[in-house]
């Protein structure tokens, strides 16, 4: 019996992964012609990996400002290890997300028992170092003009004759970023669906009462911190030997600020809010081109509605609009029956 209760909740969440992955390939031939559209597509997917591992630490009741430093620690250490070492990325990506998750503890270990808007100045203040050790090392890091020559992912051939040549086209980088987003989102969703997702919400509900029961308030804030820092320390490893060029700015506190308004959009209380927020943010200025240099007021007026007009964020649109029809429905009927 438990058996058979474990395989039907581990089946919802596998067939969505599987419409997921049916419709992203349909998307991608059916719509996806040029090489910078393939490009935005990589590039959402790995923000939106990013920005659900900010929602996991946002269960734990604490909100980190700094997120994207942990994007950039992955992305150097990544880089630097293939360029400097010449170990292949293959292995250097889950190594840097190792190295990311190492140093979460690290910053989280201190700083657990702070709360509310202390812990995000704490996570605010860590992002602007993250960029400023990358700026201050010029001969490892490339300083503030950045670090070039990244290699890319090594080509294999697959048995039939299929070569997946990562230098030469962005579809394999597609393919694989799609894989780990999907594998990405099943962990995390496992991740808040079991115990210690639920322990997360009792701590950020009531930590006094989390504490009473003996629950380790601390213990539970920075495994939450870990598990955020090792997917956003992924998504940055990709991101390195994808783009083969990194630049400080890209993981400052703006980047920080867009993961912010990507899960805020979305809904911080769904598990599918920071897709969601990721991909209409992203998407808005490329499809109305001449907003993509007001791409940060499009960001504040899109959080100012949802702040007013839908607290639920954009993944909980369809049930407020149901909501909606449904009180105008019952209104409707008073007013005949009367």
């Amino acid at each position: 019996m438990f058996g058979d209760n474990n395989k039907r909740k581990w089946k919802k969440p596998a067939g969505y992964a599987g419409i997921a992955i049916i419709s992203l390939f349909v998307l991608l031939f059916t719509f996806i012609g040029s090489a910078y559209h393939i490009h935005i597509a990589i590039i959402i997917m790995l923000y939106a990996i990013s920005a659900s591992s900010l929602r996991t630490i946002y269960l734990s009741g604490q909100l980190s400002v700094g997120h994207a430093g942990f994007m950039g620690v992955g992305a150097y250490t990544s880089a630097i290890m293939a360029q400097q070492l010449g170990w292949t990325p293959w292995v250097t990506i889950p190594l840097a997300a190792l190295a990311t998750l190492a140093i979460a503890i690290i910053v989280a270990f201190p700083f657990s028992r702070i709360r509310a808007i202390y812990f995000a100045m704490v996570t605010l203040f860590f992002g602007v170092g993250v960029q400023a050790v990358l700026t201050g090392f010029p001969e490892v890091t490339g300083g503030s003009s950045g670090l070039t020559g990244i290699p890319p992912l090594k080509s294999f051939t697959i048995p039939g004759g299929f070569e997946a040549n990562f230098a030469g086209s962005p579809l394999p980088y597609y393919y694989l970023v799609l894989v780990i987003t999907v594998l990405s989102l099943i962990v995390l969703y496992r991740i808040e669906h079991s115990r210690i997702g639920m322990t997360l919400r009792g701590i950020a509900q009531s930590p006094p009462v989390a504490l009473s029961v003996g629950i380790n308030e601390a213990g539970y804030r920075i495994l939450a911190f870990a598990i955020g820092g090792f997917f956003a320390g992924i998504a940055g490893a990709c991101l390195a030997h994808y783009s083969m060029v990194l630049s400080p700015a890209s993981f400052g506190v703006m980047t920080s600020i867009m993961l912010l308004a990507y899960l805020l959009v979305g809904g911080v209380g769904n598990f599918a809010g920071p897709v969601i927020g990721t991909v209409f943010l992203i998407l808005i200025p490329e499809v109305f081109s001449g907003l993509k240099q007001f791409s940060p007021f499009v960001v504040a007026v899109a959080m100012l509605v949802v702040i007013f007009r839908m607290p639920r964020g954009l993944a909980g649109l369809p049930e407020q609009v149901t909501s909606w029809f449904r009180a105008r429905g019952e209104r409707r009927a008073s007013r005949n029956a009367s």
